[in-house]
């Protein structure tokens, strides 16, 4: 399959009001083995409608008007079959670097950071596991940091809808918090390059493990906002979550 999202679409636009040239970096994660999925290939392999989970994040993030270069985080030691079962199949439009997952997520992130082109001001950080993100998504969260100096980051997010519980070790309910205030975190999460490498670099030497990079960001006395972006943009963590995935490509491909 080529290297074009395989549905018939207009080209997509950066969402700026002022247009520019491409200043990004997407860091794609796609370093863990995928043992919660439950493949022994990781899920990053497993196939979603005829190619690699993997590859449909690089089809998204090659085909946004901000990015000039990918970084993909893999697991060490099976670069080679990055570059020979997805990569080889894609006709992408812009390099892609390989770089090695460590040994935890935070790890990883800080291996691809260091990958990515010093020239390029923005890091778009997304994980791998999320193949229904999409390119309008993706220039509305760059546009947001690139435009407001007010703010360090931007991470997508969706707004909680579920009532939620707070419950103590013996399974009895001791809070209904305001749902209003709370969102669910999504990636790509988005900084200028200084400072998400700045951040991840404090992180390790303080002995910070947070549970997101913008949690890293935070911690550092940054100011972070949210994005809302579609809730489909899920992250594909066990097998039914593929039988989502898949349902939700075919109907914005019009495939019955």
């Amino acid at each position: 399959m080529g290297g074009a999202m395989p549905c018939a679409c207009a080209k997509p636009q950066r969402v700026d009001a002022q247009e520019g040239g491409a200043d990004t970096c997407a860091l794609i994660v796609a370093g863990g083995s995928g043992e919660r999925f439950g493949d022994p290939r990781g899920k990053q392999f497993v196939d979603l409608l005829g190619l690699p989970l993997l590859a449909w994040s690089l089809l998204a993030f090659d085909s946004a008007p901000s990015v000039a270069h990918m970084v993909v985080v893999c697991p060490r030691g099976r670069e080679e079959e990055v570059r020979s079962q997805v990569l080889a199949r894609l006709e992408l439009q812009h390099p892609v670097t390989l770089a090695a997952a460590g040994v935890t997520r935070q790890d990883s992130v800080l291996s691809g950071l260091m990958a990515t082109p010093e020239e390029l001001a923005l890091v778009a950080i997304h994980d791998g596991a999320r193949p229904l993100i999409e390119v309008e998504t993706i220039e509305r969260c760059l546009a947001t940091v690139r435009e407001n100096h007010q703010v360090d980051g931007a991470i997508c997010a969706s707004r909680e809808t579920d009532t939620l519980k707070v419950v103590d070790e013996s399974g009895h309910i001791v809070a209904t918090p305001d749902r209003s205030q709370y969102w669910c975190a999504q990636t790509p999460q988005v900084f200028g390059r200084k400072t998400i490498l700045d951040a991840h670099e404090a992180s390790l030497l303080r002995g910070f493990a947070g549970t997101d990079d913008a949690s890293l960001v935070e911690h550092m006395g940054g100011t972070v906002c949210v994005v809302e972006a579609p809730r489909d943009n899920i992250k594909v963590t066990v097998p039914e979550d593929l039988a989502i995935a898949e349902a939700t490509l075919k109907m914005r491909m019009g495939i019955a």
